[in-house]
């Protein structure tokens, strides 16, 4: 085992996996409303191949995370059996998910291994939900969430995108609802993703704004450097628990980055927006050895950039 080490000196010991191209939600700054086309059942991974990657992760690298991702990773078909396949190996498993089909699947997820859960929401207004998701589902992902706490996960995080003139109007509302559920609630600034293709600066609700609005309401305390973890926490001093911040736009952590991506079809991506991808489902397919395909993700993160 030896460190998997970029050109920036970073040691990588995270993986994001994506284990479905497809979504039950169409949000506005993640994908169009109509018209996107499915990956081929035939062109996914498989669990076995991702298995296998993940195991030469952490096996040669001393990878020590994994977080299952999408599209929506909760309507792959049997991800359980994923999960607890995952968790043999030994490492951290965690889950992000939009909740609406949570509250049918959270506890049968964490007796199959699952660690920790974040759930994207971002309005507790359904009206505004509804807007931004497409769907009509915000009682569903508020019952996923509370699915998720009666499960035992520890700890389960709400991550919010924050978008101005959309719903930074709801700052204190969200951190009120964190703070009466006991969940840390992560705001996170409205990054380029450019599903619309109408992404502006302007539209960033930046970190110092959000941790003043908060302030305004409640005695914030920032807790230590987060290390290679994207959000900046501050504590509620009335005992309130944790509320967090993803700078990013405004406050870039690429310095920090300690993972690399699998997509649904098996490609290893270096970075969130990079614009290379390196095929590992042809290697698993083609019949490689475990050191040939290490050597392909060896090679894949020698490119990483120092930033997007």
């Amino acid at each position: 085992m030896g460190d998997l080490v970029d050109p920036f000196g970073r040691v990588v010991r995270d993986l994001r996996i994506s284990v479905t191209d497809r979504c039950n939600f169409r949000c506005t700054y993640c994908m169009p409303e109509e018209g996107v086309p499915w990956l081929p059942r035939t062109q996914i991974l498989t669990f076995e191949e991702i298995t296998r990657i993940a195991s030469i992760c952490v096996g040669r690298y001393g990878f020590t995370g994994i977080r299952l991702t999408g599209g929506e990773p909760t309507i792959r078909a049997h991800i359980t059996r994923l999960v607890a396949q995952l968790a043999e190996l030994g490492i951290d498993v965690a889950m992000t998910t939009n909740a609406a089909t949570l509250q049918h699947q959270a506890h049968d997820l964490r007796a199959a291994g699952l660690n920790r859960i974040n759930i994207s929401l971002d309005t507790l207004d359904r009206a505004k939900f509804q807007r931004m998701t497409r769907r009509d589902e915000l009682d569903s992902v508020l019952a996923g969430i509370d699915a998720a706490i009666d499960a035992g996960f520890a700890p389960v995080k709400i991550n919010a995108v924050i978008e101005r003139g959309v719903n930074d109007d709801e700052l204190v509302d969200l951190a009120r609802f964190g703070r009466e559920r006991g969940v840390e609630v992560r705001f996170i600034e409205f990054m380029p993703l450019d599903a619309t293709d109408e992404w502006q600066r302007s539209t960033v609700v930046g970190q110092d704004e959000i941790v003043a609005r908060l302030s305004a309401v409640w005695d914030l305390e920032q807790v230590p450097a987060r290390g290679a973890a994207p959000a900046d926490r501050w504590r509620y001093l009335d005992g309130g628990g944790l509320v967090g911040v993803i700078p990013t736009v405004t406050k870039p952590f690429c310095g920090d980055c300690d993972r690399i991506r699998l997509t649904a079809d098996g490609q290893l991506r270096t970075c969130l927006f990079a614009t290379d991808e390196f095929d590992l489902r042809a290697a698993l397919r083609s019949g490689e050895s475990d050191d040939q395909i290490a050597a392909r993700i060896e090679a894949a993160v020698g490119t990483k950039w120092a930033g997007h």
